[in-house]
């Protein structure tokens, strides 16, 4: 496969991830601010989204105050904002109309008619008067794209690029959602939240994942943060989990490898057996933080060699 029409298919898959995190995020965080809390504890759940997504900076470059609407607009219809949900759809739609050759017609025509509509729907001010309903389009029409993808498209090449772009950006996700939100559960009793408090704030951040049920089904118990985070980190049967992604990656890069990816490929190799020879003692000990710092260094580490083997130029690479 020629490395632009890779490139073009693993971003495609990159960007349409990475709207629907942006709206599980954002759709999660809206129905938490619903709830009786104070505006210090407010303010900083919004900027803990900023901050998953590194775009405190660009933010406060052009506002002033951390608000609801602001952030929301921000990260889901502010075109200079290169992460936001309509951009990166209008990017998924760019890369895939430049390679619709590689893939199937009703993969294309679900692509472009989710740009179009999110236009409309945008235009028509769905996000001020219903946001929640608009995040949910968001995730499914992402799910209709994967269940496309999945019906349609041969088990070639192409295919592995398009999983292979999906699996590395929520990997990416899930370590910056569990990462951010730990520390701002650590800075939230400061302001002394009580166990009902951090019962919905950490069953949020579950529910963000789509593993409210699934942690439900497994501990059947309290909802504790160790155990929020071996679901996301260490259990190879939640979908969402680092080392879950990982396996996947590992398994499509296996499939792919060429002359130049041994490197990446053991890299990703050996990512996954520290995840799977992990344990819970093993993260807290290292502490949670430093231990998805690790992870995020290290996955980003793939990413640049997933471009270097197969795809243009990491100069060249979309952000």
């Amino acid at each position: 496969m020629l490395s632009r029409t890779a490139d073009h298919l693993y971003w495609m898959s990159r960007y349409t991830e990475r709207t629907e995190n942006t709206a599980r995020m954002l759709d999660v965080n809206y129905q938490m601010s619903l709830l009786p809390q104070t505006l210090e504890v407010s303010e900083m759940a919004w900027r803990a989204l900023l901050e998953i997504s590194e775009l405190t900076e660009l933010f406060d470059k052009t506002h002033d105050a951390i608000s609801a609407k602001a952030i929301i607009e921000f990260m889901v219809s502010d075109l200079d904002n290169p992460s936001s949900i309509m951009r990166c759809l209008e990017a998924a739609r760019e890369n895939a109309r430049a390679v619709r050759g590689s893939m199937t017609t009703e993969l294309w025509e679900t692509i472009n008619t989710t740009w179009l509509d999110a236009q409309k729907m945008i235009k028509d001010g769905l996000l001020d008067h219903a946001p929640s309903e608009f995040f949910e389009w968001v995730k499914f029409r992402s799910h209709q794209t994967r269940g496309v993808q999945h019906g349609t498209m041969m088990r070639d090449e192409a295919y592995s690029f398009i999983c292979l772009g999906s699996f590395l950006e929520r990997a990416d996700n899930t370590a910056r959602l569990l990462d951010v939100k730990s520390l701002t559960a650590e800075n939230m009793k400061v302001f002394n939240h009580d166990s009902v408090d951090d019962f919905y704030y950490w069953a949020a951040i579950l529910r963000s994942v789509s593993a409210f049920e699934i942690y439900r089904k497994t501990y059947r118990d309290v909802i504790t943060p160790e155990r929020v985070a071996e679901l996301l980190i260490l259990r190879i049967d939640m979908p969402r989990s680092l080392v879950a992604c990982v396996a996947e990656v590992a398994s499509l890069l296996a499939q792919v490898k060429n002359s130049q990816s041994s490197t990446t490929l053991s890299q990703t190799k050996n990512m996954l057996k520290e995840l799977k020879d992990s344990s819970m003692e093993t993260v807290l000990e290292m502490g949670l933080h430093n231990y998805l710092k690790l992870f995020l260094e290290k996955i980003n580490l793939v990413g640049f060699g997933i471009s270097h083997d197969f795809l243009l130029s990491t100069e060249e690479v979309p952000a």
